[in-house]
C-alpha cells in the first residue's frame, strides 16, 4: 500500500489516578492511500469518504472533518491540513 499523504492528529483522553484528574494527549496519524483513509482507530475506503474539511479554532489548534457515508468524524489537528486535503481532492 502506497502512502499518498498523512497528517498528525491529537487524541485527548481524561485520566483519573489517585483522585486526580488530568488530560493525556496522544499523537496519531491520519493516512491517505490510493485505497483508503485510515487512522489508528478508524478505516474508510476511499469511496466512503465524501469530503474533507477543516476549521481552526485558534492559531494552535483546529478540527479536521471527514465526511463519510458512515457519518462525520472529527480529529483535533495542530498543523494545517491543506496539503492533505489537496491530495485527497486530486484523487477524487
Amino acid at each position: 500500500m502506497e502512502i499518498i499523504a498523512n497528517i498528525p492528529y491529537i487524541k485527548v483522553t481524561r485520566v483519573i489516578e489517585d483522585n486526580t484528574q488530568w488530560h493525556k494527549e496522544e499523537e496519531h496519524k491520519i493516512t491517505l492511500s490510493y485505497e483508503r483513509v485510515f487512522t489508528t482507530f478508524d478505516s474508510f475506503l476511499l469511496e466512503e469518504v465524501l469530503d474533507i474539511s477543516y476549521r481552526f479554532l485558534s492559531a494552535e489548534m483546529g478540527f479536521l472533518y471527514l465526511h463519510t457515508t458512515k457519518g462525520m468524524y472529527s480529529y483535533t489537528v495542530k498543523t494545517s491540513p491543506q496539503h492533505f486535503i489537496e491530495r485527497f481532492k486530486q484523487m477524487k
